[in-house]
């Protein structure tokens, strides 16, 4: 037994020698010891930025006698040392060239707000920004400086759908405003969602070390192609911890093409509610394991509506690429462009059909009708729109929502009640509110008290005034 053993081990390490032999060679010059990413990093720094970004920002000064009558009694509630203080806050991140002429992708929250954009080259030339378009939804922003008659160096984007887990990346940036800075890593994870703060999450994860300030800096490939833009990372103490994620670049190229159409993004609208299937409701469809995404509910403007698709569909795949959750579906559609046609493959009772599917922007159906209430009534200072595909989509309600929401609140009995914008009127007074017009008819009639009942974010809200 230990005989037939050994002999085992033996031919092991015979086998394992002779795959090793075939893989590799002894190096035999200083070039083939040297192993460095120099090329990819001298080819590619050039295009990526510093972006400073100023603003000013109102704080409510601490006023030390607040609770002391006396001093009330002579200088008011807010007293002389309670004035509004303004401070200057300067805000530090990355940005990447992506045209010569000077278009610099970077992130939203770097120059949210900001009064005053800089940015610094590679070279250290400093120039004014512009704020081209700025997106909240994906944390993206476009900039433009002005350099003249020179061609500035650029970064060529690659295809992040190519990526595969375990390829070599680099992460360029400014951390902590110790100057451009290279890290290099893996791509630890795609598709990564319920991680940050954007509405399209399908994040590349990568263990390439981002800290502070390499915000908006470049994901690189070892082609020396952009594949990401270095947006979040996780961390309890402040520094690198080795999770860090980036914005895909197809993403990134479908908000360039909309800075360059001018400015505003318009986004392909499939008009559904949809949820991620779990392994319970693959089992109640016969699916062997848990894939696509379950349509909940249509409105009767989708797309995928008048394409065939009805609500009990899964959808399997967006251009043949597979969508595993709701994020997912989201991420593949808002890489389109309205007027693109999407081919959408969908399983109904445990059979798979294709679709195409032309993408339109939200309606505006009805008419939003935007109305300031005014008088006396707990919704006075509320400002509301009618709800078409179009609000929806803007304040992230359910696609098949109807009725009034809240488009924003400006003061007045409504602030104090606790209104928030995204609240949608369901009922006054046991009176159903389906139009502007019908609130205004309501709120007109003279009652002694109010009851209502509003929707915030699929929960119901009752109160009585």
């Amino acid at each position: 037994m230990l005989f037939e053993l050994r002999a085992a081990l033996a031919v092991t390490l015979i086998v394992a020698g002779t795959i090793f032999a075939n893989a590799q060679t002894v190096p035999d010059n200083r070039a083939e010891i040297t192993y460095s990413f120099a090329p990819v990093v001298k080819r590619t720094a050039p295009a990526v930025v510093n972006v400073y970004a100023k603003r000013v920002v109102r704080s409510e000064g601490v006023n030390p006698f607040a609770g002391d009558p006396m001093f009330r009694y002579f200088f008011g509630d807010r007293g002389m040392f309670g004035q509004p203080r303004e401070r200057v806050q300067n805000s530090l991140g990355s940005g990447v060239i992506v045209e010569s002429s000077g278009f610099i992708v970077t992130n939203n929250h770097v120059i949210k707000g900001g009064t005053d954009i800089r940015v610094s080259l590679s070279d250290r030339r400093e120039f004014k920004a512009k704020v081209l378009l700025a997106d909240e939804r994906t944390d993206l922003a476009i900039l433009k400086i002005d350099p003249g008659k020179e061609a500035l160096p650029i970064l060529p984007m690659g295809d992040s759908d190519a990526l595969e887990v375990g390829d070599l990346v680099l992460a360029i940036g400014n951390p902590f405003g110790v100057g451009q800075t290279v890290t290099s890593g893996i791509v630890s994870a795609l598709a990564r969602t319920h991680v940050g703060a954007t509405d399209y999450q399908f994040f590349i994860q990568t263990d390439a070390a981002i800290n502070p300030g390499n915000s908006g800096g470049a994901l690189v490939n070892m082609a020396g192609q952009l594949v990401g833009i270095n947006s979040q990372i996780f961390t309890r103490s402040g520094g690198s911890n080795g999770i860090g994620f980036a914005i895909p670049v197809n993403m990134v190229k479908a908000v360039i093409k909309s800075a360059r159409a001018g400015g505003k993004i318009v986004r392909p609208w499939v008009g559904g509610d949809f949820q991620d299937v779990t392994p319970a409701i693959a089992e109640s469809l016969g699916f062997d394991r848990p894939q696509g995404v379950l349509i909940a509910d249509l409105n009767k403007e989708s797309p995928l509506l008048a394409a065939g698709l009805k609500r009990g569909d899964v959808i399997l795949t967006v251009d043949g690429k597979p969508v595993s959750d709701a994020q997912e579906l989201d991420y593949r559609l808002a890489t389109l462009s309205v007027g693109d046609r999407a081919r959408i493959s969908y399983s109904r009772d445990r059979q798979t059909y294709v679709a195409e599917v032309k993408l339109i922007a939200a309606p505006e159906i009805p008419p939003r009708q935007q109305t300031l209430i005014r008088g006396r009534s707990p919704f006075t200072g509320l400002e509301v729109v009618n709800i078409s595909p179009a609000v929806a989509e803007e304040f992230n309600l359910s696609a098949t929502a109807e009725g009034v929401a809240v488009s924003d609140v400006k003061g007045g009995y409504a602030a104090q009640v606790g209104f928030q914008k995204g609240d949608i009127l369901m009922s006054i007074n046991g009176v159903k509110i389906k139009s502007v017009d019908e609130l205004r008819r309501v709120l007109e009639r003279p009652v002694g008290s109010w009851r209502f009942v509003i929707n915030r974010g699929g929960r119901m809200i009752t109160g009585q005034l």
